[in-house]
């Protein structure tokens, strides 16, 4: 891996990025985002329009998301970024408004509308990415002016992995995802790890560009405690099954047990056996999970469900960062999958609560279809219960 490579893959190194990394990830983002509308490029990705947008309209919102926080955003050298609902100049593409802003259309109308072809869109593609350079050239070298740079660059990064979620879901083939998809690491199971009571600062402090979910450090009291040194794995989660998990409201929430009930659940989502080896449906055929992999697709239900059966929990936010951030050299492993925790997703700062977040889950530490320069220990992504489109499993800890 060359040198220029390992740095914009460094997400300590990329918060703090100047003008000349970010043209580089900038560019690096973009050849990611156009692999990814090369592999649904011909494919009918509509078994998965009840949970996403289409794939050509992802891919152009990350372009124009980019184009309206920088390009045309005339208050871009204060940092307001994305934020600010001011004026704004006129697009590239006269047509822009109207095919990717989010307040423009729903997502039904999104995937009847076929105005904008391959063709088409890769043309805004690089007249986008261009003129952002280009303006990226002249900026001034300071948190505040490069902050819009940053967001942008960000949205696009986590626009791939949605793409990998769409992809899943609509059984896309492998073949189409070459240089994409990522192999799962099958891992030895290792000793849980121990902690004292102590005090932690929860949450980013204002330094480069800091997602709005971290902001800001506070200072926890976290009580001693005894977490996974991995996620669980296929493996201990198919002995959850096998005794009957699935059939047992016991160990299930009301609302977690009404979940599985409704949808007539017996396994975690794309999961075709259980018992015997675990078969799931990846890449648009079945294959065979390993059982040291991570267990994923599965919802916060789920992941209750069987710490109440194995008698242990998930842990709480502090106590996973905790231990991601300090725990490496003790064989603490995080980033294959997320892991959902017990906490709720709550702000820490004085913005406006999100109402998309209202009764979701904290999820933490990015899985291997996040791009490396977002898996950073103090990442957070918010995600209701019943989320299990994502690439998320989870760990546990004693009760």
């Amino acid at each position: 891996m060359s040198d220029a490579v390992s740095t914009i893959e460094d997400p300590d190194r990329m918060r703090q990025a100047g003008r000349e990394l970010l043209s580089l990830a900038f560019i690096d983002a973009r050849n990611r985002t156009l692999r990814w509308l090369s592999a649904f490029a011909g494919f009918d990705a509509s078994a998965a329009a009840a949970e996403f947008d289409p794939p050509q309209w992802l891919v152009g919102h990350a372009a124009w998301q980019q184009e309206y926080t920088i390009g045309r955003n005339v208050r871009r050298s204060r940092g307001d970024g994305g934020a600010a609902r001011g004026v704004r100049l006129a697009s590239i593409e006269p047509r822009a408004d109207a095919w990717f802003d989010p307040r423009a259309t729903t997502r039904d109308q999104r995937w009847q509308d076929t105005d904008v072809g391959d063709a088409h869109l890769r043309d805004y593609l690089a007249a986008t990415l261009d003129a952002t350079l280009e303006l990226l050239e002249r900026v001034d070298d300071t948190d505040a002016a490069l902050q819009p740079y940053r967001q942008a660059l960000a949205v696009e990064d986590a626009t791939a992995e949605t793409l990998a979620e769409m992809a899943q879901a609509a059984a896309l083939p492998g073949a189409r995802t070459t240089g994409l998809w990522p192999t799962w690491p099958s891992r030895v199971r290792r000793d849980a790890l121990w902690f004292p009571a102590q005090h932690w600062m929860l949450g980013s402090p204002p330094s480069g560009c800091v997602p709005l979910e971290e902001q800001w450090a506070h200072d926890v009291a976290v009580p001693e405690f005894e977490i996974d040194a991995q996620p669980v794995q296929w493996a201990q989660f198919v002995e959850f099954a096998e005794d009957g998990g699935y059939d047992d409201p016991q160990w299930w929430s009301t609302e977690g047990w009404r979940w599985a009930e409704t949808l007539h659940r017996r396994a975690p989502r794309y999961v075709e056996q259980l018992q015997r080896g675990v078969l799931l449906q990846r890449q648009g055929q079945v294959q065979r999970a390993a059982a040291p992999q991570a267990v994923m697709h599965l919802s916060w239900h789920e992941a209750q469900a069987w710490c109440r059966w194995a008698g242990r929990r998930l842990p709480t936010e502090p106590e996973w960062e905790l231990a991601a951030c300090t725990a490496a050299p003790r064989g603490f492993v995080w980033g294959d999958v997320w892991e959902w925790t017990a906490s709720r997703a709550v702000s820490w700062s004085d913005a406006p609560p999100d109402p998309s977040a209202a009764g979701a889950r904290v999820a933490r530490g990015g899985s291997r279809l996040t791009v490396p320069r977002l898996r950073h220990p103090k990442l957070r992504r918010f995600l209701a219960p019943s989320a299990d489109a994502a690439f998320v499993g989870f760990r546990s800890c004693a009760l």
